[in-house]
């Protein structure tokens, strides 16, 4: 049985000296360092982060590229795969992770949310749009990766 394969979704515009960036570094080095495979959109902000985190704890990170061409990925991708979808990748990648964590983000990250919860796949938000009070909250990057995993394993033992 593969493990989950845990996105990072957020804003392409955060500064690399932001909070949402530290957090999103920490969370993507924490699913890596528990031996999950991560995907992200694969570009800048948010999904850098998230990719540098994890290539830096010796993760694998899948980049689901908007572009048409893999050099799009940022350099710490392993694994980008250029959908020439623009926007519409978004829906790859709700298709794609078994769990999600959102850190920060804009309205990009708003429509991958609702990808997610029509999906009915779990989410936890740090620092992200409140939808219902349907995506719950984390205080720290350590507790976004464990309530994710948590929900994660319980999801799939029901497979």
């Amino acid at each position: 049985m593969r493990p989950p394969i845990i996105a990072v979704i957020g804003s392409a515009d955060c500064p690399k000296t932001s909070k949402p960036y530290r957090h999103a570094q920490a969370v993507g080095r924490l699913i890596a360092k528990h031996g999950y495979p991560l995907v992200t959109g694969g570009f800048s902000g948010v999904m850098e982060a998230a990719s540098k985190g994890a290539h830096q704890a010796g993760g694998t990170v899948i980049g689901i590229i908007k572009g048409s061409s893999t050099e799009q990925a940022n350099p710490y991708v392993t694994i980008p795969i250029a959908t020439g979808m623009g926007d519409a990748r978004n829906a790859v990648i709700a298709n794609t992770a078994d769990g999600f964590v959102a850190v920060g983000g804009e309205f990009g990250t708003l429509s991958e949310i609702a990808y997610v919860l029509k999906r009915n796949k779990p989410i936890i938000s740090l620092g992200s749009w409140d939808v219902d009070g349907r995506v719950p909250e984390a205080d720290t990057p350590e507790e976004a990766v464990a309530q994710i995993i948590k929900k994660c394993k319980a999801r799939c033992r029901k497979r």
